[in-house]
Order: structure tokens, then C-alpha cells, then sequence
């Protein structure tokens, strides 16, 4: 068991109590504007802006593969950008997904997510538009989070 719960719903609307940090994958190049970002954008127009200066302004910040950027959007609601993938398209050098980066980013956010008292709510990161494979994310998912206390629910959209 992986200590994951899995729900139909909208990430973005995430349930249950307290405070509550949803994750997402984001690409390493500044691009917003596909997938998940246009659901987290319809919310709260904060998470794409906070990307992009931190993409803007990356020669003096931590922006790239593994980096963890946490926007608080509401009360007790926050959004982790997480950079996880190298570019957009698929090519010579396979799908965008980095799943060594969406590693980092996780082991960071075990500790973010910790330090809020927070659960975390996402998408099934990195298996939309970055190509990845679930069952290479699930793992590091309740390796980082689940395995360090953290509550992770997944959204699974009705449809497909």
C-alpha cells in the first residue's frame, strides 16, 4: 500500500481540513500555459507570476530541476511549484519528465510540508504533458512524503 489516497476531483480543489499545499510539476524553460497550470491559473493568478519572476530573475536564485517554490494563495492554502521537467517537447533525449528532479523537489517539499503542519494535493504530477510514468512517481511520492508523515491525496479527473 502506498500510503496514497486517490480521489476524483479537481486538485485545485482540494479537500479536507487545515492546511493544504497542492503540487505540480512545471518545466525548467518559464513556460506556463498548458496542463495543470491553466487549472491552478482560473483559481489564483499568483502561482504563474511568482514562476515567472523566479524564472525572470533565476541568474540569482535557485530556479531549475529540483527547485521547490511554495506561493501561498489562500489562508491555509499554498501551491509548490516544482520544476521537474527539462523543456516541453519530446525528442531525441525522450519525454520532458526529470524524475531525479521531481525527487529533489518532493524531498523539499517533505520538509516544507512538514514545517506547515500541511497535506499535500496534486494532480498525478508528471504524467500529462511531461510524458512520465506513474509508476516511476509513485514511489518517489510515498518515499519523500508519505514516508516522512506527510498526507497525500492524488485527483484523478472523471473522465479517462
Amino acid at each position: 500500500m502506498s500510503g496514497i489516497t486517490y480521489v476524483r476531483g479537481d486538485a485545485t480543489v482540494p479537500f479536507g481540513k487545515g492546511v493544504k499545499v497542492i503540487a505540480h510539476v512545471c518545466n525548467d524553460i518559464g513556460g506556463w500555459g498548458k496542463g495543470f497550470v491553466l487549472a491552478v491559473s482560473r483559481r489564483w493568478p499568483e502561482p504563474e507570476k511568482a514562476y515567472r519572476a523566479w524564472h525572470r530573475e533565476r541568474a540569482s536564485n535557485d530556479f531549475g530541476l529540483g527547485a521547490l517554490q511554495l506561493v501561498q494563495v489562500e489562508r491555509h492554502v499554498w501551491v509548490a511549484n516544482m520544476i521537474g521537467q527539462r523543456g516541453i517537447r519530446t525528442g531525441s533525449k525522450g519525454v520532458p519528465v526529470r524524475y531525479e528532479a521531481i525527487d529533489a523537489a518532493l524531498a523539499r517539499l517533505a520538509d516544507e510540508a512538514s514545517a506547515l503542519g500541511a497535506s499535500v494535493h496534486m494532480p498525478r504530477i508528471g504524467c500529462g504533458l511531461a510524458g512520465g510514468k506513474w509508476a516511476r512517481v509513485e514511489p518517489l511520492i510515498s518515499e519523500r512524503l508519505v514516508g516522512r508523515g506527510v498526507a497525500v491525496t492524488v485527483y484523478d479527473h472523471g473522465e479517462g
